[in-house]
């Protein structure tokens, strides 16, 4: 049986003693910094929530101007499009204009040639035939001075005539 003595009495008010130096000096800062661990990782984790729900705002908004960026450069492209093509335009008709007035100016030009030419070579027959009569005149009518007058003539004025 168990002998109560006081042996067994010192051991238990040894352990009693032991116990209450081992909560005070260990359990006790062990316990506090345990406590002070979860209270950090508590911690860590509401600002990983905090900084997880900042990245996903960003990232809406980031998106959003994204969005918006797109349909302002597909809106850009659409104008310089529209641009482009209306400056083809203008500058085809101001070319096209351009040609008229030049082929206009051509056809005057060749005209008025034309009408300067016809003038000098209708003054120049008309002096030829006159220095014809002169000489008609002076020489007498005659078939042969007549038809040598007419080749002269010709020959002058740069058309020749076969004759049987």
């Amino acid at each position: 049986m168990l002998k109560l003595g006081w042996d067994l009495l010192w051991t238990i008010i040894n352990l009693i003693i032991l116990y209450l130096l081992m909560k005070k000096f260990l359990i006790g800062p062990i316990t506090g910094i345990m406590e002070k661990r979860k209270n950090l990782i508590a911690q860590q984790f509401k600002d990983a929530e905090t900084v997880q729900n900042q990245a996903q705002e960003m990232k809406t908004q980031y998106e959003t101007a994204l969005s918006g960026a797109k349909e302002e450069s597909v809106q850009i492209i659409a104008d310089a499009r529209s641009d482009a093509k209306a400056l083809g335009e203008r500058t085809l008709k101001e070319a096209n204009e351009k040609a008229s007035r030049i082929l206009e100016n051509a056809r005057n030009t060749a005209e008025q040639e034309k009408q300067n030419a016809m003038s000098g070579a209708k003054s120049e027959i008309a002096d030829l035939a006159l220095e014809a009569a002169k000489k008609l005149l002076s020489q007498g009518s005659s078939k042969e001075g007549n038809s040598m007058l007419y080749d002269q003539f010709l020959a002058e004025t740069g058309d020749t005539d076969d004759r049987n």
